[in-house]
């Protein structure tokens, strides 16, 4: 049985009261919640846009098939048309993003409206939230094909890679939509058979195409992602087997593999953008306990023969989250002023270790980022998706 969201004591020493009324609503000030309902009337009417909406003439793909292109990939000053060469951790703006910023697009949309449902009931709310999933999932002429055959291709080099999965964190949040709409019989049985013959589909493609392969045996943060998407996949799904794959992944392969006995990443803090990858490594790796622990096996709680666990990365970052200017190691090169934002890892760890800190920090932050690149690496941006499971009474 998969992990409920209960914040019986938690609710004690978080919650708040929800628009003056009774109703508990664990760490969302009333400001947020005004917000979050305010934003969601506004896009209503919002109409749904996807892959099929913007076509690159480079993609060798369809019209339905997710394009994107190598952040870190540049004309070659000395073969202006010739193969792009790599400038690691500097973004290239000309690069085509049409598709990953309609996939952000559509998270975001997906998670505000399932939000605005939560604190009201009002099935309005889960109505808009089920056009665009339609669009995405279902209806022919505007699907996405459930595959990243061609995301993040080079020009010149390579027309698709593994690493391109990376680009589908956004359908995490999606996927907990779709979960806890069903849960509240918020969505017509037929449009969620067809959501889950999607996502179906595409766990068997990142499970089984090379480029899933390639990612899923990726040594840092891609890796890290594979394993909290085909997760969040697969937990909607009820894929029993994907789901025990993807947890002793994460005991014998990730945590092992990529976090040292201080808590750091090594792997992310040699990059060019070494604060930036940390925290999107470790947000990434707590939103995968979050997803895949059970009562049976809490990740939270799983520490390596080494010694190694999901508290000591918590821990290690935490004092450069509070004050940035003490990280050890060498500024991004790009978006340093950027970051923290309202980083997941600090409220997931802050319940799972029952930390007052981790939360009280964590309200502090950024919650609703507008710059792109943020955006981009913060996955986990509708807390009351991991808070909530039901309306509020």
């Amino acid at each position: 049985m998969l992990i409920k969201y209960q914040w019986m004591v938690w609710g004690l020493l978080f919650s708040v009261t929800a628009c003056g009324e009774k109703n508990e609503v664990p760490l969302i000030s009333a400001d947020e919640q005004n917000y979050i309902i305010e934003t969601a009337t506004a896009s209503l009417d919002s109409l749904p846009v996807t892959v099929t909406s913007a076509i690159c003439e480079r993609s060798a793909g369809n019209m339905h098939d997710f394009y994107s292109e190598g952040d870190y990939w540049w004309p070659d000053p000395e073969n202006p048309e010739g193969p792009y060469i790599r400038k690691d951790g500097q973004t290239n703006p000309e690069n085509f993003v049409a598709h990953r910023l309609a996939m952000i697009r559509f998270s975001q949309l997906a998670g505000m409206q399932t939000s605005a449902f939560l604190l009201t009931g009002d099935l309005k709310f889960a109505r808009a939230t089920q056009k665009h999933m339609e669009a995405w999932f279902s209806n022919p002429k505007t699907r996405m094909n459930p595959s990243l055959n061609f995301a993040q291709a080079i020009k010149g080099r390579v027309t698709g890679r593994g690493i391109g999965i990376i680009d589908a964190i956004h359908l995490v949040e999606v996927a907990r939509t779709v979960e806890i709409l069903e849960k509240n019989n918020a969505l017509p049985e037929k449009s969620v058979l067809e959501i889950k013959n999607w996502f179906r589909e595409f766990v068997t493609w990142l499970t089984t195409h090379q480029y899933g392969i390639d990612e899923m045996n990726a040594k840092n943060n891609h890796g890290t992602c594979w394993v909290m998407q085909v997760g969040a996949f697969a937990r909607l799904t009820g894929d029993i087997k994907v789901l025990e794959m993807c947890r002793e992944r994460f005991k014998t392969v990730l945590l092992p593999g990529q976090m040292a006995k201080d808590g750091s990443f090594p792997l992310e803090t040699k990059r060019t953008k070494p604060y930036g990858y940390s925290l999107f490594n470790l947000d990434a790796f707590m939103t995968s306990a979050e997803i895949l622990s059970t009562d049976k096996d809490n990740l939270y709680e799983y520490s390596t023969p080494g010694g190694i666990n999901l508290l000591l990365g918590a821990e290690f970052l935490f004092p450069y989250v509070k004050n940035k200017s003490n990280w050890p190691f060498e500024r991004d090169i790009m978006y340093w002023d950027n970051w923290p934002v309202r980083e997941p890892f600090l409220m997931f760890a802050g319940k799972a270790y029952k930390n007052k800190e981790f939360i009280e920090t964590w309200k502090t932050l950024e919650g609703y980022p507008k710059t792109t690149e943020i955006l981009r690496n913060l996955p986990i941006r509708n807390p009351l998706l991991w808070l909530l499971d039901a309306p509020v009474k």
